[in-house]
């Protein structure tokens, strides 16, 4: 069942969002070459502890660390590690932040040093795809119409769409209905509501959109070993059209 939320419960995640942005934010400033994804992780964790809130990933169903930190080829739900990230290297930082219960989810992904005009793209594209499905997010539409038109505009620029890994509501867990592909016809799937909250965040492939997960169970790559990039926000679905409750642009 679909979870209407009202407008206290989303001004409460709402909260979580501007908090998940602001760690978002200082996080881009300390990702460069020599830092490694170990010390991203306990710094994250320890901001949101600082700040009265909970890295929610930690310990669902058995992940054991704040944040999932994907590597070049990593797609998704990578391990923090103690390996010094490169000069052109692409990273996305992944996390859920539990404020006073209710809960937030964002991916962002960030060039290390120097990248190149190919990791550029993706990154550009991959973010560009999910403003454009944010834009669909509108009372009345349905969820293929954002799928749809992120496919479309990532497919017309020579990228591929991961299909196991999709978008989802939110609010006082992690994953709620409905579901959020980000491929597929548009025009299917649920009708959009005022009060429903979703994550949108697709990701993208500089080659063929099929991955595997390695013997951690957790950690996702592309098959070929192309780049992966992921962008991901938690919208408010409103009478006024689409609320980012995640934005990095809105002041605190």
């Amino acid at each position: 069942m679909i979870r209407i939320k009202t407008k206290e419960q989303i001004a409460k995640m709402h909260k979580a969002g501007k908090l998940l942005a602001a760690c978002h934010r200082e996080l881009a400033k300390l990702i460069r070459p020599g830092i490694s994804t170990a010390e991203l992780d306990q710094w994250v964790e320890n901001y949101l502890h600082q700040h009265g809130a909970i890295a929610e990933q930690k310990g669902y169903m058995g992940y054991p660390y704040a944040t999932c930190a994907s590597i070049n080829d990593e797609v998704c739900h990578g391990f923090p590690r103690t390996t010094p990230l490169q000069d052109g290297d692409i990273v996305t930082i992944d996390m859920v932040v539990n404020l006073d219960g209710w809960l937030a989810d964002s991916a962002w992904s960030y060039a290390v040093g120097n990248i190149s005009e190919e990791a550029q793209k993706l990154l550009d594209i991959t973010k560009r795809a999910l403003y454009l499905g944010i834009e669909q997010a509108v009372v009345g539409n349905r969820i293929g119409d954002i799928s749809y038109t992120i496919q479309k505009f990532a497919e017309g620029h020579g990228l591929s769409v991961v299909r196991p890994f999709i978008g989802h509501g939110i609010g006082q867990r992690i994953h709620e209905p409905p579901e959020v592909p980000h491929y597929g016809p548009r025009s299917q799937g649920p009708i959009l509501r005022e009060g429903m909250v979703l994550t949108i965040e697709p990701m993208l492939n500089l080659g063929k959109h099929h991955v595997k997960v390695e013997s951690d169970g957790w950690t996702a790559k592309t098959v070929d070993g192309s780049l992966s990039a992921q962008y991901e926000h938690t919208i408010a679905i409103t009478a006024d059209g689409p609320l980012i409750l995640t934005e990095q642009e809105i002041a605190d």
